[in-house]
């Protein structure tokens, strides 16, 4: 005998009852539908000297790293630093066009038969590590900017103490490109600034007791302060799965 059908008889689906586009499911096999976005950092094949860069940085944090070196990623707070290159780059010095102009121009005055004064550019930064340190060492430079990202960092390793030594207010700021667009250069390891206008010299001397309360008064700490030592995210996890497997056992 047939069975008979339980509940409502189902109505026949027409033609006219369809939607135009039927929906099926997506297959993202090979050759048929477009596979979805997806974030491809890690597959990615990064140029060597990256790779460099980022394996250094995590070498950085996992060794001991002494005093000398640690010292560089202390650097200036975010505020004082935007008003730092504030007042840097009043005092930038002249570039290679404006130079070349002036000696034009004091050229044909002097061939004019003109007495000719030289303009030259009086408080200007800066900037080569070795006039910084003839400076520093004359006890003329009135303030010294570090920066940070030097390679090799035995370049300036030693340029703290001797400020320190010498009694000059220094800094360690970010970004050895960031100092080099103060003096029309790609990367400067160092500026420092010898004399300011007087209209300048409020604002100047508050820069320097806040440099000094930040490196030259906290020179003793800094120097004895080792870095690094940071364990990774799957030494981290391990050991508070450990944590919490003793606390579980104590309980029970």
């Amino acid at each position: 005998m047939p069975s008979k059908k339980s509940g409502k008889a189902q109505k026949a689906v027409r033609n006219g009852d369809l939607p135009l586009f039927q929906s099926a499911p997506r297959n993202f096999g090979t050759g048929n539908d477009v596979q979805p976005s997806r974030d491809l950092t890690r597959f990615v094949r990064w140029p060597k000297y990256i790779k460099i860069q980022r394996q250094r940085r995590v070498l950085l944090k996992r060794i001991k790293v002494p005093p000398a070196l640690n010292q560089f990623t202390m650097t200036l707070d975010k505020n004082t630093a935007r008003n730092l290159f504030k007042l840097l780059d009043k005092y930038r010095p002249e570039d290679k066009k404006a130079k070349a102009l002036r000696l034009k121009e004091q050229a044909e005055a002097k061939a004019k038969g003109m007495d000719v004064a030289l303009n030259r550019p009086e408080n200007v930064v800066k900037f080569g590590l070795k006039h910084v340190t003839a400076l520093v060492e004359q006890k003329k430079a009135s303030l010294v900017v570090i920066a940070h990202d030097v390679e090799p960092i035995e370049l300036v390793v030693w340029l703290p103490t001797l400020c320190k030594r010498m009694g000059v207010p220094y800094c360690i700021v970010k970004g050895k490109s960031r100092l080099g667009q103060v003096v029309h250069q790609k990367t400067a390891t160092c500026l420092a600034l010898v004399k300011v206008n007087k209209e300048d010299m409020n604002e100047f001397g508050q820069l320097q007791t806040a440099i000094k309360e930040n490196f030259n008064d906290r020179y003793a700490h800094i120097s004895k302060t080792w870095g690094g030592k940071q364990l990774g995210k799957k030494s981290t996890d391990r050991i508070a799965k450990l944590e919490r497997a003793k606390v579980k056992q104590i309980q029970v």
